[in-house]
């Protein structure tokens, strides 16, 4: 696999992530794609929890914005260092930075996201 093909799936995922849009989110895995965020929570069916997931993250915020601050690609996947700037319905604001590792199928798919984060504390931001 060549590494603009991981680059453009990793994108896909933060582009329909951020647009909190669950029918693009969903395409960028394979069937049974997992998802770890953050890393200590239980894993999720990304394809099953989709719509949940992203339906709950609408709820909360008015804005997402996400950035991907550094993204190293090797082998089948990647590590992202990424930044998260939030606007919940409530008006406050939050800021979160993590590191997400990408394991990508070799049909392009990614298979496995596992975040780490604190988020505690971007809860912790946003109260009010």
């Amino acid at each position: 696999m060549t590494p603009a093909v991981i680059e453009a799936i990793v994108k896909a995922y933060y582009e329909n992530f951020q647009a909190m849009n669950p029918q693009g989110w969903t395409e960028t895995f394979t069937e049974d794609a997992i998802v770890v965020d953050p890393v200590g929570t239980p894993p999720n069916n990304a394809r099953e929890n989709a719509q949940k997931f992203l339906g709950i993250l609408a709820m909360i915020f008015t804005k997402m914005e996400l950035s991907q601050d550094q993204v190293f690609i090797a082998g089948n996947g990647a590590a992202v260092k990424w930044t998260m700037r939030v606007t919940g319905k409530n008006g406050k604001q939050g800021i979160a930075e993590g590191i997400s590792v990408f394991e990508v199928h070799e049909s392009g798919k990614i298979q496995k996201v596992s975040s780490y984060w604190d988020e505690a504390a971007l809860k912790a931001q946003m109260k009010d």
